[in-house]
């Protein structure tokens, strides 16, 4: 069964910043992927240090945040929803119901990170990241 967690969106990186006072809160660990790790880094080398993906863990909590949004959030539509699916079929068959009346911003594709990986607006205006992890995801620090 799939696990579901908060992706909170920051602006004016404000990402790593805003992690680390959760981590000073939940305890555990942080993890972040900035675009300048990524095979996108040739295309905003202005942006490098920008956080494309975080993960905060500790205990049963978990939850994901970045720094790179396809356009600016505004309070009251800075959480998305995160689902990390069991398998590609389990991630297929959200993504099909989920997308049905919404808006498809990026269909399943396999990802640099080892993951299979779609997001999508719903017709309810939620933002929705599914994700696959096929392969162990590249860590940094």
């Amino acid at each position: 069964m799939a696990t579901l967690h908060p992706f909170l969106r920051f602006n004016d990186k404000k990402c790593r910043e805003a992690m680390e006072f959760y981590k000073g809160i939940f305890g555990g660990k942080v993890e972040y992927m900035t675009l300048g790790e990524s095979p996108m880094a040739k295309d905003a080398p202005d942006k490098s240090d920008y956080i494309i993906h975080s993960e905060l863990s500790s205990g049963k909590i978990t939850f994901f945040g970045s720094d790179m949004m396809r356009d600016k959030a505004v309070v009251g539509d800075n959480v998305g929803m995160a689902l990390n699916c069991e398998s590609e079929q389990e991630l297929n068959e959200h993504f099909s119901k989920l997308s049905q009346g919404g808006d498809v911003f990026m269909k399943p594709e396999k990802q640099f990170w080892g993951g299979m990986f779609a997001m999508v607006t719903d017709k309810y205006g939620v933002e929705w990241m599914l994700n696959f992890q096929m392969e162990p995801p590249k860590k940094s620090k």
